[in-house]
């Protein structure tokens, strides 16, 4: 039997997990003189699946707001810094569409757990069944 911690059920959190994989693509190709745009990337792309599991983990409802809304904050940081590469021309079309599209997802995701986990109606966001 596989035993899974309550971050690991939620599809947002996965989907976070997939941006962490993006950044990472993401940063490896840019040019050498841009390693602050490539700190803020990984940290904030980080965030945003460490908020989730730390929101998940909470019993309390305005914790796992808060957790959720900073989670929110991180991925919105992140689709700014996607929007300065693309200004600055440092990334492909297709890699910003495809990061740009899981931000979306997520926030929107982010923003129904927050607004579920206010009306106490649990964990929010989608729970696949693990088995």
């Amino acid at each position: 039997m596989t035993y899974y911690l309550d971050h690991e059920k939620l599809d947002v959190y996965r989907l976070a997990i997939q941006f962490v994989v993006l950044a990472d693509e993401i940063v490896q190709a840019l040019p050498r003189g841009r390693a602050y745009l490539a700190d803020q990337l990984r940290r904030a792309g980080s965030s945003i699946p460490l908020n989730i599991a730390e929101g998940a983990g909470e019993y309390m409802p305005t914790e796992k707001i808060r957790f959720y809304r900073m989670a929110k904050r991180s991925a919105t940081e992140c689709s700014s810094i996607l929007d300065i590469l693309q200004h600055l021309q440092l990334i492909e079309d297709q890699l910003f569409m495809k990061a740009r599209e899981n931000l979306i997802r997520t926030v929107a995701m982010l923003i129904k757990m927050a607004k579920g986990s206010s009306n106490h109606t649990g964990t929010g966001g989608t729970v696949k069944n693990s088995g």
